[in-house]
Parts: structure tokens; C-alpha cells; sequence
């Protein structure tokens, strides 16, 4: 349980209200409260509150203390001061008891990372205090972890288990030595009993099943490849499984479903729901939080706002919230509630939507509704009419060395559909966008575009842009006016519609948060106005209000989209189709968003087809 926040500047209204109506005159019962709210972090229900103002003084100080006793983390008035005098964090106060499971939420550059790095003990140039209980464990999987390049997966993922590794080396050595003629059996028999002792408090015997187990889980690259050569995906699921195999007593995870396909994903949620210890995790994938968290924690504008439940309770919560808010929340709002619409339908519900959005393909191509439709949050300026035919692929079939990713592969892409990809990293997702494109060429088959299709192709690097420039800058090419598809529109307008306001299209690029890069990635190659988009991996990164504004957008866009993306939520809300990569060059095509497709697999293959397993691929002969 995850223990609410105090905001020292509303205590003495809240206690004042609180008293006065339930008739605690006693200035010694306000004093205790105010006390208890200001140093113990507990929860201020009604129950709660009158419990503690019942107490003698003697038993009140015996029940603060053990509740004390209880937290394995306290944060006291912790505040976080970034160049130029930015307040990052504002006097947070938060305490945890184990086992929480808290889910941590926030706009990009809010200072999330940062408040892993504190609870971390990495980041100590803070104001107030952080404290863990003593002996404490701590894991923390930051964004991009620091590995040994000069090891193998097999090496570096050991290193979480060392003691157990060295037990059993340990303990074979000891069996070697009893052999020779001048063994010390009473002090080898110290070392054999001390060596079993850390391998059965560690089922050590089934140390290869466990490695293996968790390779397959996290789909790791092969046990001999260097970490040199992995690229950035592959060294954070190295990292997650050391950190998932070295069992600490709070996670701290940053993201760590990125670069995660939906089966790893699914076993991740299985894997800490069933965790004893706590978990406080920053992730914009909003089933894993669903499923897994029991607290969301909200940092908005410096301040940290607890709410108790999961993602979908946390939306009505927040709506009910921004209700009460200035004006100036309206378009947060109506995207938040979109979103909340979706979440109530419940399961048959959100499966009518993609035949929904493919039926009214004519309306959102009328002229007015684009006009209304420019005053949501995130805008995709929309190509020309799309005629009838649109992507078709025939028979198509793609190598690389002797590794054969797509075999004979069929399908055709309706107008209005929105095709989500999905499969694991490396099984040739992006290279289907470059042969659309045109950058490469098929071994065989063909892909047909058709005579109206103008592509609009957002890629997953965000390396290329210049950090030197601003926003503005970097988008605009220092243009008042742009020709975005079509029609031309002042350049700010353009880039205030990717939410940038204001003084933040003159921040410089080397300055944005991840977040922040992907939204100017977008809003930079999504200018040339195409009919068909080809995003690759475009949720990476994008905090949860980005990516609902993104899912809005091309819900209401009038053209066909193709989406490279591991987000589950996303891919319910969008995909009118799949587009599953699975093992030996298999490619299937199925009508229907992520869960649909998911059933189908459990119905005609068992529940086994859900498990994540290792890429096979299939191999050519010679």
C-alpha cells in the first residue's frame, strides 16, 4: 500500500475542516493529528483520523512507531532543483509498505526518472529526506543500463546469481579434493555443508532451468553473443533479467517494458503481480499498469498525487478531477475522456470500434469534420483522398544472410484500416516499412501501392536531429509558414499542435527528455501530409496524456496507417487488423485489434501460443 502524500501548506484547513466537523475541540487531539500528518505519513480517512484522535497518549505513540516500523521507504519533503532554478520536484512526502505495487505517471520531463534515481540513492543532491529502512535491497533498471561489453549474455546475466554460480563451482571443486590422498575431510565437509547451504536457499540445482526459463521469458539473444554487439533493446532485457534474478526487496523500474513484445510483457505483469517485495515502476503501457499496479502516482507540476487503484480507476478519478478544474484543462479533458469511453464499453464493445472507424472512413474525410477535428490535442494533417486500392502484398519473401524472415507472405490493406504490427525484436517488422518504401527490394513477390498512396513514414531513430537547434527550429526550418500536406499553416501553430507551447519551441533539441524527442520526431515527419503512415515504434518513450493524444489523432485520421508498436492498449484502441510475426518466416494477417487476435491464438493453438519463447529462424538452404 502506498501511503498518500501530505502538502504541508494545506494542513492546517484540512485539520481545521476535519476537526470541526467531527467535534475534536481538544487542541492536545489537533496537535496529535497535525503531528501524525506532518511526520508519519498515514493515510487521512475518516476512520483513520478518529482512531488516532481516541488514543491515550501512551498507546498513540506505541501505534506511530510501529507504524513507523512498517514502511520500507519514507520520503520527507523531498524537493529537486534543476538549471535554471526549476523546482522538478516540490516537497513530496511519501511512505511504503511492502508489497506495494505503484505505477508512476507523468508528463515527459515531469521528473519521474528523477525520483527513481533518488529512491535509487543515486541522485543525493536533493532537498528533504530519503530514507530506506535499513538492509533494504534495492533493484533499480534505469533507461539505459551500464553493462561489461567485454562479457557474454550468458556472463553478465550470471553476475545476478554469483553466489549461487561460485557455490556450485565451490562445491565441485570439494568433490574433486575428496579424492586426493592427503584430503582434509572435516574441513572439506565445512565447506560442502557451507556450499549446499546457499545452493538449497537458492534452489541452486535448477540454476540453468531458472537462466533459461527467464532468457526464454525476456526472448534474450543468444547465451554467446557479446554485449558489444547488442543493440540498445537487447542490453536493457539483459539488464532486466540480472535485476529480475538478483530477487531484491523493491524494484525500481524505468520503463521496463520498452523494447518488450506483448508475450514478454504478459509474463513481466505475471512476474511482479506474484513478487513479494515492492515495486514502483514508470511505464507508459497502460494494461501492464492495469494489471499490476495498486497505487498510480501522479507528478504534476512538481507535486506528487497518490491515487489509489490502477490505470482505469486512476481515468475516472482524474476526469472527476479535471471537472473541477479551470478552462484551460478542456482539451486534456475530452482526450481523457475518449479514452474513459473506451475503457467502459468493456471487451465486445472495443471490438465493434475498428469495423466502427472503417464503416465512417467517408466522414472522416469530409472537409467540416477535419475543421472540428483540428482542435484536438494532437493533430496528423491529413494527405489526399485515398482511392480504393491501397497496400497490397503478394507471396512475398525476405532474407537477410541465411536467415529467412518473411515466407510467402499475402494480404491487402483496406482503406481506413489501421494495421498494428507486432512480433519480437528483430523479426523483420521494420524491413516490410523499407520495402514499402522502397529501400530494399523482395527476394520475391511483390508490394503494390496504389495509384493515390503518398507514404509518411515516422522511423523509430531519433538520433538525426540537431540538438543545437530549438523546437521550432528544428520542425519549421525557421519558416513563419509551412506547407503541411496540402494547405500551408503558421509554423508555430504547426508545432504548438504536438504540445509544444509557448517558451518550450525554444528549448534546445539536446535538452528534451525521450518523450519529448518522439513527439518532434512525429511532428517533424508527419509534415509531408501522406494517406498511408508508416510508424515505427512510435510509442516509445511518449508519456501516457501523448499517447492517448496519438491514438485520438489517428483514430480521426482519413487515411490508412501501419503501426510497428508492443502497446496492448494501444493496439486495442486503434488496430483494425494485426500483423503478428512469429517463428521461421511465418507472417499471419488477422481482422481485428490486439485482444481479438490474442483469443483466436488461444482458441486454434491452447494457451501455450501465448508464452514468450526465443526467435527461431528458419535457415535457407544452400
Amino acid at each position: 500500500m502506498l501511503i498518500r502524500q501530505r502538502e504541508s501548506r494545506h494542513v492546517p484547513d484540512i485539520f481545521l475542516r476535519f476537526c470541526e466537523s467531527h467535534r475534536l475541540a481538544g487542541i492536545k487531539a489537533r496537535k496529535r493529528l497535525h503531528f501524525a500528518f506532518e511526520n508519519y505519513s498515514l493515510p487521512y480517512s475518516k476512520s483513520f483520523w478518529l482512531h488516532q484522535a481516541s488514543l491515550r497518549d501512551e498507546e498513540y505513540i506505541k501505534e506511530a512507531k510501529s507504524n513507523v516500523a512498517q514502511f520500507v521507504y519514507t520520503m520527507h519533503r523531498v524537493g529537486k532543483v534543476v538549471p535554471p532554478k526549476r523546482h522538478i520536484l516540490k516537497n513530496i512526502s511519501l511512505s511504503f509498505f511492502p508489497g506495494a505495487k505503484i505505477g508512476v505517471l507523468g508528463l515527459n520531463g515531469a521528473g519521474k526518472s528523477t525520483l527513481l534515481r533518488i529512491m535509487a540513492g543515486i541522485d543525493t543532491d536533493i532537498e528533504g529526506e530519503a530514507r530506506p529502512q535499513p538492509g533494504l535491497k534495492i533493484g533499480y533498471l534505469p533507461q539505459e543500463p551500464q553493462l561489461n561489453p567485454e562479457q557474454t549474455v550468458r556472463e553478465s546475466v550470471e553476475e545476478a546469481v554469483a553466489e549461487v554460480v561460485n557455490a556450485l563451482k565451490g562445491l565441485d571443486e570439494v568433490y574433486a579434493k575428496y579424492a586426493e590422498p592427503d584430503a582434509d575431510f572435516d574441513k572439506l565437509a565445512a565447506q560442502q555443508g557451507k556450499f549446499e547451504e546457499i545452493i538449497q536457499a537458492h534452489d541452486g540445482h535448477n540454476l540453468n532451468v531458472q537462466l533459461e526459463r527467464a532468457a526464454d521469458a525476456l526472448r534474450l539473444p543468444d547465451w554467446d553473443a557479446k554485449i558489444a554487439n547488442l543493440s540498445g533493446g537487447e542490453r536493457r532485457r539483459v539488464a532486466l533479467c540480472r535485476l529480475l534474478l538478483e530477487k531484491p526487496d523493491m524494484l525500481l523500474l524505468d520503463e521496463p517494458t520498452n523494447h518488450l513484445d506483448a508475450e514478454s510483457v504478459a509474463w513481466l505483469e505475471r512476474f511482479l503481480h506474484d513478487f513479494e517485495g515492492t515495486v514502483v515502476a514508470i511505464t507508459h503501457d497502460r494494461y501492464f499498469l492495469d494489471n499490476v499496479a495498486g497505487w498510480i502516482l501522479e507528478l504534476d507540476r512538481g507535486e506528487g498525487i497518490p491515487w489509489e487503484g490502477n490505470y482505469s480507476s486512476w481515468l475516472e478519478q482524474k476526469d472527476q478531477r479535471l471537472a473541477q478544474e479551470a478552462s484551460q484543462e478542456a482539451a486534456r479533458r475530452k482526450s481523457i475522456e475518449k479514452e474513459l469511453e473506451w475503457v467502459r464499453q468493456g471487451a465486445k464493445g472495443r471490438q465493434s470500434k475498428g469495423k466502427a472507424r472503417l464503416a465512417r472512413f467517408e466522414e472522416l474525410n469530409n472537409v467540416e469534420y477535419q475543421k472540428r477535428n483540428e482542435t484536438n490535442e494532437l493533430f496528423i494533417p491529413p494527405g489526399a483522398r485515398l482511392g480504393d486500392k491501397v497496400v497490397e502484398v503478394s507471396n512475398l519473401r525476405k532474407s537477410y544472410g541465411d536467415r529467412l524472415l518473411i515466407d510467402d507472405l499475402s494480404f491487402s490493406v483496406p482503406k481506413g484500416a489501421i494495421v498494428g504490427i507486432i512480433g519480437p525484436n528483430g523479426a523483420g517488422k521494420s524491413t516490410l516499412f523499407r520495402m514499402m518504401s522502397g529501400q530494399e527490394q523482395p527476394d520475391a513477390g511483390s508490394i503494390t501501392l496504389g495509384e493515390t498512396v503518398k507514404l509518411a513514414s515516422v522511423d523509430q531513430f531519433r538520433d538525426a536531429m540537431d540538438n543545437s537547434k530549438t523546437v521550432w527550429e528544428e520542425v519549421s526550418g525557421g519558416l513563419d509558414i509551412m506547407k503541411i500536406g496540402n494547405t500551408e499553416m503558421p509554423s508555430r501553430a504547426y508545432v504548438g499542435r504536438f504540445n509544444f507551447k509557448g517558451v518550450d519551441q525554444g528549448k534546445r533539441v539536446g535538452e528534451l527528455s525521450g518523450g519529448e524527442r518522439g513527439r518532434l520526431h512525429l511532428a517533424k515527419l508527419l509534415q509531408v501530409g501522406g494517406n498511408v503512415l508508416l510508424l515505427d515504434e512510435p510509442t516509445n518513450d511518449l508519456d501516457i496524456e501523448t499517447l492517448r493524444a496519438l491514438e485520438n489523432a489517428l483514430l480521426e485520421f482519413p487515411g490508412c496507417a501501419m503501426v510497428i508498436s508492443h502497446d496492448r492498449w494501444f493496439l486495442d484502441r486503434i488496430a483494425t487488423h494485426i500483423l503478428d510475426y512469429q517463428d521461421e518466416g511465418k507472417v499471419e494477417f488477422f481482422e481485428g485489434n490486439f485482444t481479438e487476435y490474442e483469443e483466436y491464438k488461444k482458441r486454434t493453438l491452447g494457451a501455450d501460443a501465448l508464452e514468450p519463447k526465443r526467435i527461431k529462424y528458419k535457415r535457407i538452404a544452400k
